[in-house]
């Protein structure tokens, strides 16, 4: 998500910010070897993971090249990081077709099980991953950690969040939801005026082999590849691993004819995601997905970006309520309610790419609400402030929120990205008694970025200047929403439990520097069966 559009803001600085800042951007990865992009592992179930890795078998055989010779490789899977007890062996092909990335369904494991893996081309052998199966369905689970996040920009600064992710020792997996990169070309879109890193190729992303390479110039980033190496991903996309502002039909980041088709870019970047990402997805099957973990929790990841209408014009467009747009489509929003209503898990997470939360000035009136009181005292002040987000698609949200209440369900958190900032929220029922009675049918917990700008860089102010004014605007005219930081680069790290589901948030001191430190920023948690967020004093033990 920018509410900005390339055209006007993102180019500010522009081309020359790039040559100022006199750094190369290739997508060589700093490894030697046909295993230079790393290894990875995702999708974890109680009996399987899905492995990955991309080999690089000849001089010629870059990413995106559409060259290199076909090639079987091995794979091995092991109790151990030593691999003297091994489980599972075999190979897989792989070729130019594929842009030579390898995934392997590894099945046949235990659940809750930490396994080791690696792969082998020739005489070469990959770096050594870790990865983890989910728990045994239906079984007793006392704690499950994830650490949550989104939005990193290369070209904004350095992905330190992720080294610091990867050297805890108490994670489950990792929850990326959404932006995983991004399609700009060098100086549209960076920290501020600054190019840290530009972006390979040197162009805005429209080509099949435009996106294999940017996808390899960020797996040889290496906090990611580390972070990739030592835990499992569960992913979705939002609009950035195709265009901004994406929806079923085009995006305001893509020009026809100049760009080409939306079709055809939106195939290219949606198979270059398939190829190079640890996913149990391929092009023509769906994205959206869930995972169990045992009794304790189930998780529906959502494809926000591949059903949805052309978002709203403006903040004041009466489509907002149209029933007939659709953020998640028909069959998705069906396979979502119910999900939630049936499932025998305790807590119902949702991966969530946009905000769900209505977010409205002043008030948390609804579209409808506030046109019919305008029409009792005359105009009212009361619009969504992003309709890139559910606030623009507030017919698909009533029927969700409904249900939610309608079956009296429990326990809902929204775990969210996009946005470029923290925030923890209640979920009006009805958002014109909200106010009295807290009728709040579930919760959101929003992750920032890892480097993409927030609000201070838009504005070009110090951090924690003209944000807590805005900040405390949005609280007050939005009395559900109970804490959020415009300002802040970092990541997230969320436990759920039995007794509650609790988000730290962890600031990053600085994007631009590749050793940036980190520190605890807030923690707020969701008690079972309350429905509401409470601040708490503690991070994770």
């Amino acid at each position: 998500m920018d509410s900005w559009t390339r055209r006007d803001v993102l180019r500010a600085g522009g081309v020359a910010a790039v040559a100022g800042a006199g750094l190369l951007g290739g997508a060589a990865a700093a490894d030697t070897g046909p295993f230079a992009y790393g290894v990875a592992s995702g999708d974890p179930l109680p009996d399987g993971v899905l492995l990955w890795t991309r080999v690089t078998p000849s001089a010629g055989a870059a990413p995106g090249s559409g060259a290199g010779p076909d090639v079987r490789v091995g794979w091995e899977v092991a109790l151990d990081d030593g691999f003297r007890t091994l489980l599972a062996t075999g190979t897989v092909p792989t070729g130019a077709a594929r842009d030579h990335t390898v995934k392997v369904d590894a099945r046949g494991l235990a659940p809750a099980t930490w396994y080791w893996y690696r792969f082998r081309l020739g005489g070469s052998v990959s770096p050594v991953g870790r990865t983890r199966t989910a728990p045994a369905a239906g079984s007793a689970v006392d704690r499950l950690r994830l650490g949550v996040v989104s939005c990193a920009n290369l070209q904004a600064g350095y992905f330190a969040a992720y080294g610091h992710l990867a050297a805890r020792e108490d994670l489950d997996a990792v929850l990326h939801l959404g932006d995983y990169l991004y399609e700009y070309a060098p100086g549209e879109y960076q920290a501020r005026d600054v190019v840290v890193r530009p972006h390979d190729p040197p162009a805005e992303l429209t080509t099949l082999e435009h996106y294999r390479r940017r996808h390899a110039q960020y797996k040889a980033d290496p906090d990611l590849r580390a972070l990739h190496a030592r835990l499992p991903f569960i992913t979705t996309w939002d609009d950035h691993e195709s265009a901004n502002d994406a929806w079923s039909g085009g995006a305001e980041n893509h020009t026809e004819p100049a760009e080409g088709s939306w079709t055809a870019r939106r195939a290219a970047a949606q198979r270059a995601y398939a190829e190079w990402m640890p996913v149990r997805y391929e092009p023509g099957t769906r994205l959206y997905r869930r995972f169990g973990f045992g009794a304790l929790a189930e998780l529906s990841m959502l494809d926000l970006r591949t059903y949805r209408s052309r978002q709203a014009a403006h903040p004041l467009d009466p489509a907002i309520g149209d029933p007939a747009r659709t953020i998640t489509g028909a069959e998705q929003l069906r396979w979502l309610r119910d999900g939630l209503v049936t499932t025998q898990a305790q807590w119902k997470l949702v991966g969530n790419p946009v905000m769900i939360a209505p977010v409205r000035f002043p008030s948390t009136l609804s579209t409808r609400q506030l046109r019919a009181l305008s029409r009792l005292t005359g105009p009212v002040e009361g619009v969504p402030y992003n309709v890139d987000q559910w606030d623009g698609y507030t017919a698909d949200r009533a029927e969700l929120f409904g249900a939610l209440r309608e079956y009296g369900v429990r326990d809902t958190v929204f775990l969210t990205g996009d946005i470029h900032s923290a925030w923890a929220a209640e979920l009006p029922g009805d958002p014109l008694t909200y106010p009295l009675n807290r009728n709040s049918v579930g919760t959101e917990l929003v992750c920032t970025s890892v480097t993409s700008d927030n609000l201070d860089d838009i504005l070009r102010v110090p951090p924690r200047t003209a944000s807590p004014a805005v900040e405390a605007a949005v609280r007050a005219n939005n009395p559900h929403v109970k804490y959020l930081d415009f300002d802040s680069h970092g990541y997230s790290v969320l436990e759920v439990s039995p007794a509650r589901v609790q988000m730290d948030w962890f600031q990053l001191a600085e994007r631009t520097d590749p050793a940036s430190g980190a520190r605890h920023a807030v923690s707020f948690a969701v008690r079972a069966g309350t429905q509401r967020v409470v601040r708490v004093r503690e991070p994770l033990r």
